[in-house]
């Protein structure tokens, strides 16, 4: 069926809410706007940044709304205004009921896990930090309560063992294209019809934190490994003024009660009260990123006691 008569308002900031935009005007659906978060200032020289999707609205020629405030009257009636059918949420922020409730058939968000697993902010970074074998993307539609809307669709991913949290996000981001547009089709033409989530069923992603993104040395080896690869790229692993992006379980074991870094032949070990392993790309304070190997040509020290 044609989808230009079909009227939907997309929400969304990041990269990751890109692809299913492009995916529903390329279909033939009649995108009315775009509501991302206002211009800010990022980076070392603080320049004011658009979001991606905002430039990605820009290209597309659709007009783009910026609340500071999404209860604002003004901004609730501009929404009113576009008469729209649907909403659509992709990594946005959490939406008042009396915008939720504007459209006749409500409105749906893509969200990072197979719920009722994972329900949360941060789902990929957690399913990779839980060392999950399993993951994937779920439409839903929104209610009053965070990731407990009725289930639309839902698609799984293996997730290799070698993945980080960048690399999974990537892995999704063709998949939650193609499930956005699936779901619009199917909202759309009626085919499509939801059921509830298992509550007995369901698990958390937590914001990420200060305080759950440092080093855990309560933790094994293999899932401190996890950790560095659940927090690569951002916001990354740290203790102290150090983050840790990449490193992998080894043979060479020297618990120590105190937590520091050790080099042995060219490589680089964090030892602490539970074992060791082995870090393959590390940043320093005020430094950009770099492999142990480079680390390791800076110090002046076999020993480095962490802080």
């Amino acid at each position: 069926m044609p989808y230009d008569n079909f009227s939907i308002v997309y929400m969304g900031t990041p990269r990751f809410a890109v692809p299913p935009l492009h995916a529903l005007v390329s279909a033939g659906f009649n995108v009315k706007a775009v509501v991302t978060i206002p211009d800010k200032p990022s980076g070392r020289g603080r320049k004011i940044n658009p979001s991606e999707v905002k430039h990605a609205a820009i290209s597309l020629e659709i007009p783009v709304l910026q609340p500071n405030n999404l209860k604002d009257e003004g901004f609730l009636k501009e929404l009113d205004a576009f008469k729209a059918d649907l909403f659509v949420v992709v990594a946005f922020r959490m939406l008042p009921k009396k915008v939720w409730e504007k459209p006749r058939l409500g409105t749906f968000n893509l969200h990072g896990s197979l719920l009722p697993r994972l329900r949360g902010a941060a789902p990929i970074h957690w399913a990779v930090i839980n060392g999950h074998k399993e993951t994937g993307l779920t439409t839903f539609l929104i209610d009053e309560q965070i990731d407990t809307g009725k289930i639309l669709l839902q698609e799984k991913l293996t997730i290799q063992p070698q993945w980080t949290t960048g690399e999974l996000h990537d892995a999704l981001l063709p998949m939650g294209a193609q499930l956005v547009l699936d779901t619009a089709k199917g909202l759309a033409d009626g085919s499509l019809s939801s059921r509830k989530q298992n509550n007995e069923d369901a698990t958390h992603a937590p914001k990420l934190t200060k305080e759950n993104t440092r080093l855990d040395f309560r933790l094994s080896p293999a899932a401190l490994v996890q950790l560095i690869k659940g927090l690569n790229p951002s916001p990354a692993a740290y203790y102290g003024k150090i983050k840790f992006l990449e490193a992998s379980l080894c043979d060479e074991q020297n618990p120590s009660v105190d937590p520091m870094l050790r080099v042995k032949n060219r490589r680089l070990f964090l030892d602490y009260v539970l074992g060791s392993i082995e870090i393959k790309r590390i940043k320093p304070a005020g430094k950009r990123s770099m492999s142990s190997t480079d680390y390791i040509n800076g110090l002046n020290s076999s020993e480095i006691l962490l802080k």
